[in-house]
This record gives C-alpha cells, sequence and structure tokens, in this order.
C-alpha cells in the first residue's frame, strides 16, 4: 500500500510539473483584464497578460506590441476555446523585437505594470487600451496543428482482425 500511495503522489506531482507557468512566468499578478482596465484607472497594477499579436511598432529605444487579449492557461499561455477575447492592449518593452519573428498571430505573454492609457482607432471605433510597461516578454513556440483520422469501430470484434 505504501508504494501505491508513493507511485500515485509521484505521479500526480509529475501531472502538476506539467501545468505549471515557465519560471520567467511565475508570481502573483492582479486578476484584472485588459477590458477592465480600460474601464478603470488601475495605473501600476502588476499583470500578466497575453493573447494574440496584431502589430509590432519597433521605435528609437523600445519596441511597442499591440494584442487581442486572452485567458491564459495554467501554463500562462494563452487559450483560445472561444471567440471571448479579454480586450486589447499594448505592450512595450525596451530594445528591438523583430517583427518578422513576433509575427502577427503568434502567442506572447507579457509580465509588468500598467503604465497608462493610450486612445487609439480601430476601423472607425475609438478604443482606449491600457499599456503595460513590460519586464517579461515570452514569446510561445508555434502550435502544431494534427488531423486526426478516425475508423469507425467493427460492429463485431472479428472484423477487420487480420
Amino acid at each position: 500500500m505504501n508504494l501505491r500511495t508513493a507511485l500515485l503522489a509521484l505521479g500526480t506531482m509529475m501531472l502538476a510539473a506539467c501545468v505549471t507557468a515557465p519560471q520567467p512566468l511565475q508570481g502573483e499578478f492582479n486578476p484584472i483584464t485588459p477590458r477592465d482596465a480600460a474601464a478603470s484607472d488601475v495605473t501600476g497594477a502588476p499583470v500578466r497578460w497575453g493573447g494574440r499579436i496584431v502589430g509590432v511598432e519597433p521605435q528609437p529605444n523600445r519596441t511597442c506590441f499591440e494584442m487581442v487579449s486572452t485567458y491564459l492557461g495554467d501554463n500562462a499561455r494563452p487559450y483560445w476555446g472561444s471567440d471571448d477575447t479579454g480586450g486589447r492592449f499594448i505592450a512595450c518593452r525596451t530594445g528591438f523585437y523583430d517583427p518578422a519573428i513576433f509575427e502577427k498571430n503568434r502567442e506572447v505573454t507579457f509580465i509588468g505594470r500598467v503604465s497608462g492609457y493610450q486612445n487609439r482607432q480601430i476601423g472607425g471605433y475609438d478604443y482606449r487600451f491600457p499599456q503595460v510597461e513590460a519586464d517579461v516578454v515570452y514569446l510561445w513556440p508555434v502550435r502544431e496543428t494534427v488531423d486526426v483520422v478516425g475508423y469507425p469501430a467493427a460492429p463485431w470484434p472479428w472484423w477487420g482482425w487480420w
């Protein structure tokens, strides 16, 4: 019984390790979403936001990312299970981030503090973007898509066993 309990505990720890956020993305953060932040003033709040890149703007001493936010999974990776987004935001970080690498629709998670707000237009719509001064910019690997082809099960076990 002791061995069984030890194996169960080991298995549980291994599964828990699979859903842990990478080291640079760990910590305590304000649970507010960019949509909520745009409606109120939370300047200075520590946040961990992520989503997909809409655009990248290299500037003389920093790079800014326009992002569509989404829910982050347990590993802090953006989760795209529905069309409901958490709003948009702008994240800026000192240095040059190449738009050829940080291209449109790539998944990124940022850690930083809300530093203010920018009013921009999306089409003809005025939108208030919360801006994050990022301490961490974490570019996720491209997700591989796999087509799964299933074959219907035979109605009797002996069909197809040759």
